[in-house]
């Protein structure tokens, strides 16, 4: 749970939720390995409620736009500064502090959309060392032609020495908003659409410096779902399987370093990532650690918090930064996306991968949770041989409590609505099926089939 959830609410009532035909189709970091540099985007099919295209490979960094940036070959292929075009002061808007950077800039070439869209959310992988930052932008145009501004999706850099890490809500022109890490249409049921969209890298170093940041990976989901209280139940395959996920509670940090959001039920979101990130090998380096209090347990759960806090939200919750922290450890790559059924996760769990999903629920709507929540992120790690959920449920009275088996049926309703009716009996919001993807940049055969399976690839 977070407690910054209800702002996020207010944008999700208005979006939509796939059918149960649709499927998403985010090529994550993972497909790099899953096509030659010069492949094409695989081809996309008809009828799906969400459309994502993602820039990853070489040949997708030589394309597009670029004013002082290259492209950069190698085991993972990025983008670079070549020679910064510029210098500019950035005011942070958190601190105070003013500060001279030289930039460069990349525009991908313009997507058209296979699903014309009311919601857009961006993700990126990079590696900011320090003094360096990158910005991500987004503009659309819409099914009559006119275009959005360049919306600003974030200000971003793994630390936060330099900047503070921030989206950039409520910029509008007064037909789509950015509501902290999604571009919403206002009124969706105007029929007004986002058709085609572009995206805008903006990197940041210090003058003089020689390096700057590297993005590996950088596009966007674009969606356009139907509302719906109640979605169909998928069939369970009759097989159980279950991950080995380390457990980690949010509540033993309960009250801790407030300037990051007081621990406890705001960490579901960190807390849930460094689950995964360890499940693939990956931890915190002893030297990141030291800031963090002796006395607390777990605090690779605090680094994850801080890694991932948003200064603008005032929450480790923003989607997107969390899939950007994953990223920075060696070989990680992370997502945002939509799925449309339990049978597209399970067969992503059958396959080794665990999900971060993101759901709303009141405390009788879902058995063995034992409360309820406006927003909250947990791991799926396995199903039983009935086709009940295993998850790890980071909102659990310490380490050991972490697992829990929840009711098919219950679990995949509350993950995959838009609509609910909250504990006051009024209408309130649901994520849709919004996951967050982490997997390895290099997955093996079985992995990718997976991803290919469920659309992902």
């Amino acid at each position: 749970m977070t407690a910054s959830t209800p702002r996020r609410a207010v944008l999700v009532a208005a979006l939509a939720v796939a059918t149960a035909a649709t499927a998403a189709t985010v090529p994550g970091g993972s497909a790099e390995a899953a096509a030659a540099p010069s492949a094409p985007p695989a081809p996309r099919a008809s009828g799906r409620a969400v459309d994502n295209r993602f820039w990853y490979s070489y040949a997708h960094w030589l394309a597009g736009t670029h004013q002082g940036t290259t492209a950069v070959g190698g085991a993972r292929p990025g983008l670079e500064i070549a020679t910064p075009v510029g210098r500019t002061e950035y005011a942070d808007p958190h601190t105070g502090k003013k500060s001279t950077w030289e930039y460069a800039a990349w525009t991908s070439p313009v997507h058209r959309s296979a699903v014309p869209a009311t919601e857009a959310i961006a993700s990126w992988n990079a590696r900011t060392p320090a003094g360096t930052w990158i910005q991500v932008e987004l503009r659309g145009t819409y099914g009559d032609g006119r275009s959005t501004p360049w919306y600003v999706m974030a200000r971003w850099a793994s630390g936060d020495r330099d900047i503070r890490r921030t989206s950039v809500d409520g910029q509008t022109d007064g037909r789509s908003t950015v509501w902290t890490d999604t571009l919403a249409v206002d009124a969706p049921a105007s029929g007004l659409r986002i058709t085609d969209w572009r995206l805008r890298l903006t990197l940041y170093r210090k003058p003089g410096a020689d390096r700057g940041p590297t993005v590996w990976l950088a596009g966007a989901m674009l969606s356009d779902v139907p509302d719906r209280f109640t979605v169909p139940a998928s069939t369970p395959s009759g097989k159980g399987h279950e991950l080995k996920v380390p457990r980690y509670s949010q509540e033993i940090h309960a009250g801790q370093y407030p300037e990051y959001d007081n621990g406890g039920e705001a960490w579901c979101s960190p807390t849930s990532s460094q689950m995964i990130i360890e499940y693939w090998g990956r931890k915190a380096a002893a030297t990141a650690l030291t800031w963090v209090n002796p006395k607390y347990a777990d605090p690779q759960v605090c680094h994850a918090a801080r890694s991932t806090y948003d200064a603008a939200y005032k929450g480790c919750g923003n989607w997107p930064f969390n899939a950007a922290y994953a990223a920075t450890y060696r070989g990680l790559a992370g997502v945002v996306t939509r799925l449309s059924s339990l049978t597209e996760l399970e067969t992503l769990v059958r396959a080794g991968i665990p999900v971060i999903t993101s759901q709303s629920f009141t405390a009788d709507e879902l058995t063995g949770a034992g409360y309820g929540t406006a927003g909250h992120l947990m791991t799926v790690i396995g199903f039983t041989a009935a086709g009940d959920v295993i998850a790890n449920d980071p909102n659990s009275s310490d380490n050991a409590a972490v697992r829990r088996v929840y009711k098919r049926r219950q679990f995949e309703n509350i993950w995959l609505r838009t609509k609910r009716h909250n504990a006051a009996g009024k209408v309130a919001s649901g994520s849709g099926g919004v996951c967050y993807l982490y997997a390895p940049a290099a997955p093996d055969a079985a992995r990718l089939g997976a991803l290919r399976a469920v659309g992902v690839l």
